[in-house]
């Protein structure tokens, strides 16, 4: 089959990154040679995205995939780069058009680093997190962020499920008096094989399983019978117990059942109001302090844990339950724990914005950008005067993770603040103001960006500032900017000449992006520019109106 020129620049482009993988390591910043190769790295990546809206790589084991061809290949266990990233559960990386040099810079300053023999304690998935990169983005399986401690992990479990039969015979005591051991003599005893122990060990947990369920089954149907207080005390605190010893014991499947057949008693006419009262307390039990710390633990363990079934459970959490789970969140160490939480935060915020928004005034930045996304992700407009008083928080991070939201939650509240942010001392803020606006999408916002590209310091700025005001402008898609841009592209200018060929070029890749074809002829007139910037864009503008 014939190979395109697409699949050869792409495997050029992955040459780049192991040749810059291994000589960034080697040599210092200041080192000539760290200097050309990023600076081949970054020409490299610009040529290609010059011509593609992204770059994106799908990761195997052993392989790496662009437009599902393969373009790298290794069995090695050493210096394998798609082993690199899918050991860490990175599964796909698609790197933006307008990738800046810093950006990619950091990116590759992260493959260098050798997480098997240098002491880290975090991933290469935390990491790209924590860089907050904006141009590049990545796809992660959870299923596969667990600990790698795990080499014991059939003898670690006989011995929990082990302790966990013991544990549930105790429970069991109480119902067990009926049943006798049967004595048996002469009889040989055979070695077990590794084989027969394992389906052994099956069979205990099974039991253990089982030995629960009928317990819980039996508490319920003692509920129906009640009539003492005593025992709907009793039977209450044995529910409670169960929660925890299942909680301690990763058996959410079994906190569910009992929660459901709570909910069924609790909706049942026939059960008495004193019996609905003390079934009503589980969920709060369940939201308690004590219970949140357990999931957190067996959420970090690496404990193979259904998801689905604990997004169900997340539906019986009452408001009680989010200062715990606010509070854990900050100290969970993998980010499919950290999810989990999230997930579970993102529900309860539905019933109680306010506690939710506490979390805002945490001391540690990275609890304050997760309850901002949380926020986000509630998408109750009622947030927007919590995040306002954010909004000049110390941390970039935090501050753009902030702007992102107030766009998306828009309202007229929020326009003076982000208005504010577009004079930000920081490059990234202001840029993250931008998009914001684009997002907000009303003619006010767009009267806002007019009026801040129209200010005589505008010409100032970076190239990659300016082109993100164009680009955000070409949202509207309305004739008035279509006119605006057309202006720009026709102004002249005995002074300053290399910024009015920069904005010249942002209007001409705006252009392409609104998709008038009335501008292919003006457009045209630049391909032969003396400019080489203008040149390039003017063509990859009248390649997308080509394009349609």
């Amino acid at each position: 089959m014939e190979i395109t020129e697409d699949i050869k620049e792409a495997r050029d482009i992955l040459q780049v990154i192991l040749k810059a993988k291994k000589l960034l390591r080697m040599y210092p910043p200041n080192n000539p040679i760290y200097l050309k190769t990023l600076e081949e790295s970054f020409s490299k990546f610009k040529q290609f995205l010059d011509y593609k809206d992204s770059f994106t790589i799908n990761i195997r084991q052993n392989s790496i995939l662009y437009d599902n061809e393969p373009i790298y290949s290794s069995s090695d266990k050493e210096d394998n780069l798609a082993l690199f990233f899918f050991k860490d559960g990175l599964r796909e990386l698609s790197f933006k058009r307008g990738l800046p040099r810093d950006e990619l810079e950091e990116f590759l300053k992260i493959l260098t680093y050798d997480f098997e023999r240098e002491v880290f304690d975090e991933d290469i998935v935390t990491l790209l997190w924590e860089r907050d990169f904006q141009y590049i983005q990545y796809v992660v399986d959870e299923a596969f962020l667990v600990e790698e401690e795990e080499e014991n992990y059939e003898i670690v479990s006989e011995k929990k499920i082990k302790e966990k039969v013991t544990d549930v015979n105790d429970l069991l005591r109480a119902y067990a008096d009926g049943f006798q051991e049967e004595e048996y003599k002469g009889i040989a005893i055979v070695p077990l094989t590794d084989k027969d122990l394992k389906m052994l060990v099956e069979e205990i947990e099974r039991d253990s399983s089982d030995k629960m369920g009928k317990l819980v089954s039996i508490l319920f149907e003692i509920i129906y019978q009640t009539v003492g207080k005593a025992d709907i005390e009793d039977i209450f605190a044995f529910l409670r117990d169960s929660i925890k010893y299942c909680a301690e014991h990763g058996e959410i499947s079994m906190i569910l059942e009992i929660l459901m057949k709570a909910k069924e008693a609790i909706e049942d006419p026939s059960l008495g109001e004193r019996e609905k009262k003390y079934l009503e307390m589980l969920n709060y039990y369940l939201g308690s302090e004590e219970i949140i710390k357990l999931f957190a633990e067996l959420f970090d363990s690496g404990v193979d844990i259904d998801e689905e079934i604990f997004s169900n459970i997340a539906l019986f959490f009452e408001k009680n339950s989010i200062e715990p789970l606010v509070k854990y969140l900050g100290e969970l160490k993998t980010i499919r724990a950290r999810k989990i939480i999230i997930e579970s935060l993102v529900l309860l915020g539905k019933k109680d914005i306010q506690a939710i928004a506490k979390g805002l005034n945490d001391e540690r930045w990275y609890v304050v950008r997760n309850i901002i996304y949380i926020l986000r992700k509630i998408a109750d407009r009622r947030a927007v005067e919590y995040l306002l008083k954010t909004i000049r928080h110390n941390d970039l991070r935090v501050k753009k993770e902030v702007i992102k939201t107030l766009g998306e939650l828009g309202g007229k509240e929020v326009i003076q603040s982000l208005r504010e942010c577009l004079d930000d001392s920081d490059m990234q803020v202001r840029i993250t103001a931008v998009k914001a606006f684009g997002n907000i999408g009303t003619e006010t916002a767009k009267k806002i960006l007019i009026d801040k590209m129209s200010e005589k310091s505008f010409r100032d700025k970076q190239f990659e500032e300016k082109k993100e005001f164009y680009e955000t402008l070409a949202r509207w898609k309305s004739e008035d900017i279509f006119e605006f841009l057309i202006k720009i592209m026709k102004s002249k200018s005995f002074f300053n000449r290399g910024k009015m060929f920069e904005n010249k070029a942002c209007a001409a890749y705006a252009l392409g992006l609104i998709g008038n074809k009335n501008a292919i002829s003006i457009l045209e007139k630049f391909i032969d520019s003396g400019n080489k910037l203008l040149k390039d864009y003017a063509n990859i503008a009248l390649k997308k109106l080509a394009n349609g």
